[in-house]
């Protein structure tokens, strides 16, 4: 029987092909490969700065390595099960953990910024067929019935790795180097690697099959979510549409993301079957999949930004505020596990969604004396509501699509969570950017001798300038520059109280999407 003729056929019985080993070690190792790659995406975050101090650039250069990871992973996550068809996908898997092992110990010992932003590219480029190949494997080994528990282990990898993330990064950074946020991969990639080799095994419809290469597709797609990364994720330094570099890429970015999906839809062997999209259950999952990674990054992002650049805490320090809301996914998803026995799932999803925005909206309470008691636990109510989302949104996508799109399915399934997230994180950035301006435009006629307050506060400030010994004809220059500093400091705590109001009202706004899934329990078919 060929591949192609078994995929349907294994699809339809469901109990044709088992896998050799314990279905629980198979999906422990895949996602620890998944761990790594995820971590990857915002470790490197927090240190930024030493990484254009050491290798003599600015700081607005050392992004780009954020950016080329970002897109080449966006790009590689929407074509990864063609990839696996071509490859076979046990091979295609062995070769994304080695050549991000690679590419990780060459990131490590780069010497210059050119170096290392194409040693990111490549880690892009092959960490992005980690997840979704973890995804479709664990899909594979398990029987729906038994996909929720298995969806817990996944979550750890999805949820808590962009939380632990900036604490692993900031404390590798500030006690060691840079380059460690990148050499911890080689080993636990080695390891990874003996492990899948050992213990994966493709099904038949998984195995190396005849897959027409589509030139159009692959091109359309990269150069529509290409183009897309670069216009989100520089907009902001190039000053948007005022650029005519970020109006290019997002003309091409439209052009190819739309040329892409009128492509695919047509040819007769695609490089993504979007047929997966007529399952509704399928459509609606990885569009609220799609939410949960806007969320869950874009939040991870400006905590520690809010707490480095307003309230003066360092690298690990900020790490340390996300860390309690990884332990209390950790701990609420078993609970979870046994509620979807008992509850409609898109119950809990909407459950989910309403508490998220709930915390996000009680979190838009920042004021200039928070203390770091307080930002943990805004913190943490915004990680714990993960676990009521991602096991059941995970469980529901899948309950019903057939086995054979599996490959294809966790592609897109994935690329909507990671593309959307990565976005988010340019979009947040940006609009807490735009917001500081907005509220210091409409500040600024309060700075005036004629406004009793600024009057009282520029006393005080010279008269703690006078106590600290400075001289008479500065003390009104450091009185201001004091002023100036809290008034800019206010402005922004005003602005991030509004992006969070944002990302609270965004999370209510999605519950009522969650009803147009079907009402499974966990396990239902």
């Amino acid at each position: 029987m060929s591949a192609q003729a078994a995929g349907p056929a294994g699809a339809a019985d469901g109990g044709g092909w088992k896998p050799k080993h314990n279905p629980w070690l198979i999906a422990v190792v895949v996602t620890v490969a998944a761990f790594m790659e995820i971590l990857d995406t915002t470790i490197v975050n927090v240190a930024l700065p030493h990484i254009a101090g050491s290798l003599s650039s600015t700081y607005d250069d050392a992004t780009w390595t954020l950016t080329s990871y970002l897109v080449a992973n966006g790009i590689v996550l929407t074509i990864s099960g063609w990839l696996g068809k071509l490859l076979g996908r046990k091979r295609y898997f062995l070769i994304c953990i080695a050549m991000f092992s690679l590419s990780s110990f060459l990131c490590g010992i780069a010497t210059s910024l050119p170096e290392l932003i194409l040693f990111r590219l490549m880690q892009g480029f092959f960490g992005g067929g980690l997840q979704p190949n973890q995804q479709s494997i664990i899909l594979d080994t398990f029987p729906p019935n038994k996909r929720a528990a298995a969806f817990g282990l996944t979550a750890i990898a999805t949820v808590v790795a962009p939380v632990l993330g900036p604490s692993l990064g900031g404390w590798i950074t500030d006690n060691y180097s840079w380059r460690w946020v990148f050499f911890i991969n080689v080993p636990v990639g080695i390891l990874a690697t003996i492990a899948v080799s050992i213990m994966i095994d493709d099904p038949p419809w998984a195995r190396k099959q005849s897959a027409p290469l589509d030139f159009v597709g692959i091109g359309l797609i990269t150069i529509g979510f290409g183009c897309l990364e670069v216009a989100v994720d520089r907009g902001e330094d190039e000053d948007w549409f005022g650029s005519r570099i970020i109006v290019i890429m997002s003309i091409l970015a439209v052009l190819g993301i739309g040329g892409a999906i009128m492509w695919l839809l047509r040819v007769k062997h695609p490089a993504v079957d979007l047929r997966v999209f007529k399952d509704r259950n399928f459509a609606v999952g990885t569009g609220l999949m799609g939410a949960v990674g806007a969320l869950l990054y874009s939040s991870a992002i400006i905590v520690p930004q809010f707490s480095q650049q307003i309230m003066g805490y360092t690298a690990t320090l900020s790490g340390l505020i996300l860390s309690p809301g990884g332990v209390a996914v950790i701990i609420l998803i078993p609970m979870v596990g046994i509620a979807m026995k008992h509850v409609q799932l898109r119950y809990i999803i909407a459950c989910g969604f309403f508490l998220m925005g709930a915390s996000m909206l009680w979190s838009a309470q920042l004021v200039p004396s928070l203390d770091f008691r307080h930002l943990v636990m805004f913190r943490m109510s915004q990680t714990a509501t993960l676990a009521f989302l991602f096991v059941p949104i995970s469980t529901i996508t899948y309950a019903t699509l057939p086995r054979e799109l599996n490959a294809d399915g966790s592609a897109l399934f994935s690329m909507s969570r990671n593309v959307l997230g990565s976005l988010s994180i340019s979009g947040a950035t940006a609009l807490v950017t735009e917001l500081r301006q907005a509220h210091q435009n409409q500040m600024v006629h309060w700075m005036t001798p004629y406004h009793q307050p600024f009057n009282e506060y520029l006393a005080q400030s010279r008269a703690v300038a006078l106590a600290r010994g400075y001289a008479q004809s500065a003390i009104n220059n450091v009185a201001m520059g004091r002023l100036y500093k809290e008034f800019q400091r206010q402005v922004a705590i005003l602005a991030y109280n509004e992006v969070f109001m944002i990302l609270g009202i965004g999370a209510m706004l999605v519950v009522p999407f969650c009803f147009l899934m079907a009402p499974l329990k966990g396990g239902d078919k």
